[in-house]
């Protein structure tokens, strides 16, 4: 039960105490994020654990400019990584062994490429909870996927790998509250059996409690909440560099056949 309380009551944290993470709680998260389940037990992943000062200060900007990011005692980074597994392919003269047997042997290929971005969501998820079970927060940074250019030269990362998800982790400072964000009621996120498309009348109770949160006069200029998270999210310019990146990151992935 105390495991489901803490699922329950975890949150995004952006603010920190300020003191590092300890070496051995940062070996804890590790470690428990790489006991994470894992395709095949390939481990399909790395994780980049970066606490220079500089660095911080430059994903901040190019993850759209959020300035709590350099603030962070510890960010981790969970890179899709592919190229590790075609490196010990090589070694073991596998595309040798495919001539022999008359077997195609073939560059990593958009599925590896959802493979390996599950398991390293997955070892993110592992090191999320590990550390609440510390004391220790974190927020979730999608914009890792922007600005591919800037964060592969960053990151120093090779052909094959690919930045999946980002945590920011620190402390809790003392005295926090908590400040749990409400989640849509199971019946429309959850479907026995077959996919439900949602109707007119599930919509309008789904999102009663949120519509209430757009003021009249929002900047957005939105009449309602589906309006307001489109200009915000979906439609919006952090949005639009994410698919530029990720249409970068397939080209090259498609591009560069062994």
């Amino acid at each position: 039960m105390e495991t489901i309380d803490l699922l329950k009551n975890r949150m995004s944290l952006r603010k920190y105490a300020e003191k590092p993470i300890s070496r051995e709680d940062l070996n804890i998260i590790l470690d428990s994020a790489m006991r994470a389940p894992s395709a095949g037990n390939m481990m399909l992943y790395s994780i980049l654990v970066i606490k220079d000062e500089e660095k911080k200060k430059t994903l901040s900007k190019t993850c759209d400019n959020q300035p709590f990011i350099a603030s962070a005692p510890v960010v981790l980074i969970f890179l899709a990584d592919m190229q590790r597994w075609f490196d010990y392919y090589n070694y073991c003269e596998v595309k040798e062994y495919c001539n022999k047997k008359d077997l195609e042997f073939d560059a990593p290929d958009e599925g590896d490429l959802m493979l390996a971005i599950a398991d390293a969501v997955i070892a993110a998820q592992n090191a999320v909870i590990a550390g609440e079970a510390l004391n220790i927060g974190s927020c979730y940074i999608g914009d890792i996927i922007e600005n591919w250019e800037i964060h592969r030269e960053l990151l120093k990362l090779p052909e094959w790998v690919f930045p999946a998800a980002m945590l920011c982790m620190g402390y809790y400072p003392e005295g926090q509250n908590r400040i749990i964000s409400p989640r849509f009621d199971k019946e429309y996120i959850v479907f026995d059996e077959e996919y439900k498309r949602l109707s007119d009348e599930d919509f309008k109770d789904m999102y009663i409690e949120r519509e209430k949160r757009i003021a009249p006069d929002n900047k957005a200029g939105a009449s309602n909440f589906g309006q307001f998270m489109y200009a915000r999210k979906t439609g919006a310019d952090f949005s639009i560099e994410m698919t530029r990146s990720v249409r970068e990151i397939l080209k090259n992935w498609r591009g560069n056949k062994l």
